[in-house]
């Protein structure tokens, strides 16, 4: 799944530390999620939503590989 956490992180001029605060999971979770490595609960995809002030489909996308 890819996403756009590292543009919208920009665009508030946010570390990952910093988000990772804000949803209370740790910097190495968020630079998971960044990089693919972890596809984040519903729970967490909507929370990093909310602090971006956006929905999750604006953040996360499938892709192809993800309907197998």
């Amino acid at each position: 799944m890819k996403n756009t956490i590292k543009v919208e992180r920009a665009k508030l001029n946010i570390t990952q530390a910093e988000l990772a605060d804000r949803v209370n999971v740790s910097r190495q979770t968020i630079n998971s999620i960044e990089i693919g490595k972890f596809v984040p609960s519903t729970v967490l995809a909507l929370k990093i939503a909310n602090v971006f002030d956006t929905t999750v489909d604006d953040i996360f996308a499938l892709e192809a590989d993800d309907w197998r």
